[in-house]
C-alpha cells in the first residue's frame, strides 16, 4: 500500500511538472493535464511495463504483448501503442545487443529506399547501433495504387499518375487509336484542359489505365499532372480540371523547417517483421502466410525459422512491428536535449541555388526525432494497429475540444503564437502547402516553370519553409472519429488522459513525445471507411490520424472531420500488403548463406 501511495504523490507532481515543460516548449498551447479520466493506466499497471517493475527515469520499458492483447475497448489500442513507444524509444537491455535505444539495435532492420535498378525492390539491412541509414526527404504519401497521394478543395482523394517523358523531355499521354503523343502544351478554358501535340494538334487523349481499372468506395480518383502557365494542373480521365489547394499540386513534397532544414525519414521493421516475411516469401514458412502473425501459432513457425540463422528473439510477442520516424538535424535546433537524438549518415545539398538544391556527398550529423509511426499486429487485428507521436514543439494544433474532470465540454482555440520548429510566430493560412519537392536527387522550389517532367528546374521559385498547422490535434475533426465515442470531444479526451498518466519520473525525454492516437478495424477486417463518413465503416479509435510531420500534405484543408487522409485511406486491406514495404521486401539470405559470413 505505502508503494501505491508513494506512486500516486509522484505522479501528481510530474503532471504538475510535466505542464510546466510543456508550456515552456510550445510558448503558446500545451496539452491539457485535466482531462476527464476516461482512459487510464494506473500505476500499479504502469509499473510492470518496466522491466525492473518501477517506473524510472530512462528506464526500460517491455513491449506490450501481442498476443494476449485484449482488444475490448478504445483504451487498450491507446494503451498498446503508449506502451510500445516508450518499449520502442528506451534505453536497450542487453539482450538487445546494442547500446543505445532499442530501436537502435541489431533486433530492427532497416528498410533500403527502392532500387530502381531492380523493379524498385526493398532490402532489408540489419540495424548497427548508432547508425540511421537509407533516408528519403519525401513526405509524401501513396495511395493504394503506389501513387502519391493528395486531396482536392472537397476532401476528394486523388492518387497522381505522372505521365512518362518522351526523350525531348515533354510528356507523353496514350491516345485514343492507342499510340504515344508527346505533349507540346496544355490550356485550360472553362475548368476543361485540351492537351496539344508539337504541331498545334489536339490530342484525344485515353484515359489512364490505373484510371480505368479503379473501383468505388475507397478507392482513389486517378489524375495526371501537367505544367499550365508554369503551374502545375491535375487532369482527370475526361479532362476535367480538379480544383485543388495552392501549392498541393505538385507530389514528392519535401518538409523544410523554420530553421531551414530538411526533415529526413527512416523505415524499419523488427526481427519478428524481418523474419516472418523472409520465411513466407522463401516458403521457409509453409503454408505461406497471407496475414501478419496475430496468435501464437503464427509465431511459433517464425521463431522457428529465425533459429535456422541462429538468432534468438528477446521480444517475440510483440509481434511484427514497422516504425517510420522523422527526423531533423540539431544544428541550429533549438534545445537538442529535450530530443531524442541519433547519429547518423545523412544526404546533404548544396544550397547556393535557393531555387535548386543540388545532392551532394554523404556526412556526419546527428539528428533529432521529431515523429513516430509505431505500427503492429495484435491479437485478431491482422490489418495491424496505426499509432502515431509527435515532439510537443514541432507546431500548432486547430482548435479542437475534449472533456474535463468537471463534465465540462473545454475548446481549445488555435494558437499560431509561440516558437514552433515547423511554424513562423503568428503565420497567417494557408498551412500545409507544398513549397517545396523532392524529386530524383534534388529539392526544387514549387510551381515549376518547367512543362519539363518529371523533374523541371525552376528559375523563379525559392525552396522555403512551409508553415504547419495540425488539422486534426487527436485523430478526429468534428464529429466522433468513431463508434465508441459520442463526439469528437469525447474521442480527444480518451487519448489526451492515457498519455497524462503514462509520464516516466523525472526529466526523461520521452514525456516529450505526445500520442495523436491509434486507428484500427472492427474486428482485424479490412477497413472500408472511417465512422465520421458513415456509421456503417468499420475503421475505430481516431480514425482522421494524421502526423503533421510526415502527413503533413495530407491533412485535409480545414479541421473537419470531412477532408484528410488517415491511415486506412492508403492501406486498405488487412493482407500482408497493408504494409506498404511488404511486396517490394526482399527476403534475407538463406540461412546457410548467412551463416557463411
Amino acid at each position: 500500500m505505502a508503494q501505491r501511495t508513494i506512486g500516486f504523490v509522484s505522479r501528481a507532481a510530474l503532471l504538475a511538472a510535466f505542464a510546466v515543460l510543456l508550456t515552456s516548449i510550445l510558448r503558446g498551447q500545451s496539452i491539457p493535464t485535466d482531462p476527464k479520466a476516461t482512459c487510464v493506466v494506473t500505476p500499479t499497471t504502469f509499473a510492470t511495463w518496466f522491466a525492473s517493475g518501477t517506473p524510472a527515469l530512462n528506464g526500460a520499458v517491455n513491449p506490450a504483448n501481442a498476443i494476449t492483447f485484449p482488444h475490448s475497448n478504445n483504451c487498450d489500442f491507446y494503451q498498446w501503442a503508449e506502451q510500445n513507444f516508450l518499449w520502442l524509444t528506451s534505453p536497450a537491455p542487453s539482450q538487445y545487443g546494442g547500446n543505445g535505444r532499442v530501436f537502435d539495435s541489431p533486433v530492427f532492420y532497416d528498410v533500403s529506399a527502392p532500387d530502381p535498378k531492380n523493379n524498385n525492390a526493398r532490402y532489408f539491412q540489419q540495424h548497427v547501433p548508432g547508425q540511421l541509414r537509407f533516408f528519403d526527404v519525401r513526405t509524401s504519401q501513396v495511395g493504394p495504387h503506389g501513387l502519391p497521394l493528395i486531396f482536392d478543395r472537397s476532401g476528394r482523394m486523388l492518387e497522381i499518375e505522372r505521365p512518362n517523358p518522351a526523350p525531348s523531355g515533354r510528356p507523353q499521354v496514350r491516345t485514343a487509336a492507342g499510340a504515344l503523343a508527346e505533349v507540346a502544351r496544355v490550356t485550360v478554358a472553362n475548368n476543361k484542359a485540351t492537351l496539344v501535340d508539337p504541331a498545334g494538334k489536339p490530342i484525344q487523349r485515353q484515359a489512364p489505365p490505373r484510371a480505368a481499372a479503379a473501383t468505388k468506395g475507397l478507392a482513389p480518383l486517378i489524375v495526371q499532372q501537367f505544367i499550365v502557365n508554369g503551374a502545375p494542373v491535375l487532369v482527370d480521365a475526361a479532362g476535367n480540371v480538379l480544383d485543388v489547394e495552392e501549392g498541393q499540386a505538385l507530389t514528392g513534397g519535401a518538409l523544410v523547417a523554420q530553421n531551414g532544414s530538411l526533415i529526413y525519414y527512416t523505415t524499419i521493421v523488427n526481427d519478428v517483421y524481418a523474419y516472418f516475411l523472409s520465411g513466407a516469401k522463401s516458403g521457409g514458412i509453409v503454408p505461406q502466410p497471407t496475414q501478419f502473425p496475430t496468435k501464437q501459432t503464427d509465431l511459433d513457425p517464425i521463431v522457428a525459422y529465425a533459429a535456422k540463422y541462429g538468432v534468438t528473439m528477446p521480444d517475440a510477442n510483440a509481434l511484427a512491428i514497422e516504425v517510420k520516424a522523422s527526423w531533423i538535424e540539431t544544428t541550429n535546433l533549438q534545445n537538442p536535449q529535450n530530443y531524442i537524438t541519433m547519429n547518423a549518415m545523412i544526404p546533404t545539398y548544396n544550397t547556393s541555388d535557393p531555387n535548386h538544391w543540388v545532392a551532394g556527398p554523404a556526412r556526419q550529423a546527428t539528428l533529432a526525432m521529431l515523429g513516430l509511426h509505431v505500427v503492429g499486429s495484435v491479437a485478431n487485428h491482422p490489418e495491424m494497429v496505426w499509432a502515431t507521436f509527435e515532439h510537443v514543439g514541432n507546431a500548432p494544433s486547430a482548435t479542437y475540444q475534449y472533456i474535463n474532470t468537471n463534465g465540462q465540454t473545454i475548446t481549445v482555440n488555435a494558437s499560431m503564437g509561440g516558437n514552433w520548429l515547423l511554424t513562423a510566430t503568428n503565420a497567417p493560412a494557408p498551412y500545409n502547402a507544398q513549397i517545396a519537392v523532392a524529386c530524383g536527387s534534388d529539392i526544387y522550389g514549387i510551381p515549376a516553370t518547367s512543362s519539363k517532367s518529371p523533374c523541371p528546374p525552376p528559375t523563379t521559385n525559392k525552396i522555403l519553409s512551409a508553415n504547419v498547422l495540425r488539422q486534426k490535434p487527436f485523430g478526429a475533426g468534428n464529429t466522433s472519429p468513431n463508434a465508441q465515442d459520442g463526439s469528437a470531444a469525447a474521442s480527444n479526451t480518451e487519448v489526451i488522459s492515457v498519455q497524462n498518466t503514462v509520464k516516466v519520473p523525472g526529466g526523461d525525454v520521452r514525456n516529450n513525445y505526445f500520442l495523436m492516437g491509434a486507428t484500427w478495424t472492427n474486428g482485424g477486417a479490412a477497413p472500408n471507411g472511417s465512422y465520421s463518413n458513415n456509421p456503417t465503416f468499420n475503421e475505430i479509435g481516431t480514425s482522421l490520424l494524421a502526423n503533421s510531420t510526415m502527413e503533413t500534405f495530407q491533412q485535409g484543408t480545414d479541421a473537419t472531420s470531412n477532408t484528410g487522409v488517415n491511415c486506412f485511406f492508403c492501406h486498405t486491406t488487412n493482407q500482408v500488403s497493408v504494409s506498404h514495404v511488404y511486396n517490394a521486401l526482399q527476403p534475407l539470405p538463406p540461412p546457410t548463406a548467412a551463416a557463411k559470413k
